[in-house]
């Protein structure tokens, strides 16, 4: 057994292995707080709803905390921000901390090998990613899980590039940050962040047209499609202007961090996208065409897209940690066998 996990700043998921399938949980990365009472309390204990009380409130977390939102017309909150812990966020901690419980649950043995995403330092921001990491590893290892940090653009070369040698570009478009690794046979040669994701994206989009941001995320997690024959004075039209302008920048940093003596001559290099963000319909269609567009140091054999964008993170780490598992049980059989020939 072990364990990946993708701690986003919309979603946190878990994967393992059930025989032949890979089974995946998931809770929104969000919070409400609600009016404390002793029926409230109750229903929401009876109804199995996620929830933490602290003195005269109670905090309703995860997958539930939007429909409570909507009810008390609320404004969810959010314990990460641009990929990391809030700093703005008193209440991050220990609902981070739930969250996780709840998606991981307990290992199945001590020390089972858990490897969590983090990102890379941002290049385009002053933010550090260290406390963040750390924090996140401390929960686990409390838990009673062996966890590691795996860079979130290698973990979707984990998840995506396997037939390729673990060879090629990974790009994940999270709602935080957007993280890109270039790797050659599970090496990393490249790896960096940008500040910008979906959430980027949404407050962009919330400003032109003057709608709150949880109607505007709303809207593109319900069929929004980069086909670009929206109104453009409209959410979607603006939506998709500044989806645009995410791709061209996140290509813009690509050739300005990438060195060219770190390219292989006459290889081509596959590029794999996937994250939350990447989940509109059209989104493989508009990056491949602004990929071609660019002058980008080495050649692509291709782009694609990831078929399950939401769950390819958690599923990288679910190979690196199994990966890890097998190396530790061929040393055990070696340290065995060696003592047993002496």
């Amino acid at each position: 057994m072990a364990k990946g996990l993708d701690v986003g700043t919309m979603n946190i998921l878990s994967a393992q292995q059930d025989g032949n399938d890979t089974v995946f949980v998931q809770q929104r990365n969000s919070f409400v707080e609600i009016e404390y009472s002793d029926m409230a309390e109750q229903m929401l204990s009876r109804s199995e709803v996620l929830h933490i009380r602290k003195d005269d409130k109670v905090y309703v977390v995860g997958d539930d905390a939007l429909n409570f939102a909507n009810i008390f017309n609320k404004e969810t909150r959010r314990p990460m921000k641009h990929g990391i812990l809030s700093n703005d966020e008193k209440s991050a901690i220990p609902m981070m901390k739930l969250i996780i419980e709840q998606v991981v649950g307990e290992p199945a043995y001590p020390d089972e090998k858990l490897y969590f995403s983090s990102p890379a330092d941002p290049i385009d921001s002053d933010l550090s990613t260290l406390y963040h990491q750390k924090t996140i590893e401390s929960f686990l290892d409390d838990m009673g899980y062996d966890s590691e940090p795996i860079n979130e653009g290698m973990s979707v070369i984990y998840s995506e590039l396997a037939d390729n040698n673990f060879t090629g570009l990974g790009i994940s478009f999270g709602a935080g940050m957007t993280n890109v690794c270039l790797a050659y046979y599970a090496v990393p040669v490249m790896k960096f962040s940008v500040a910008r994701g979906g959430d980027w994206v949404d407050e962009q989009a919330a400003r032109a047209t003057g709608t709150p941001v949880d109607k505007v995320t709303s809207i593109k997690e319900d069929d929004f499609e980069l086909d670009f024959t929206t109104d453009v004075g409209g959410v979607e039209g603006a939506l998709s202007i500044y989806y645009e302008n995410l791709l061209d920048y996140v290509i813009e940093n690509i050739v300005k961090e990438v060195d060219e003596e770190d390219v292989e001559e006459g290889l081509d290099v596959p590029v794999v996208v996937t994250g939350g963000t990447s989940s509109p319909s059209g989104f493989e269609a508009l990056f491949r065409d602004h990929l071609q567009d660019a002058n980008i140091p080495f050649s692509i054999s291709g782009v694609t897209h990831a078929n399950e964008p939401l769950y390819s993170v958690a599923r990288g780490g679910l190979v690196a940690a199994r990966s890890d598992e097998d190396v530790d049980h061929e040393a055990d059989e070696d340290v065995e066998a060696e003592a047993e020939a002496e």
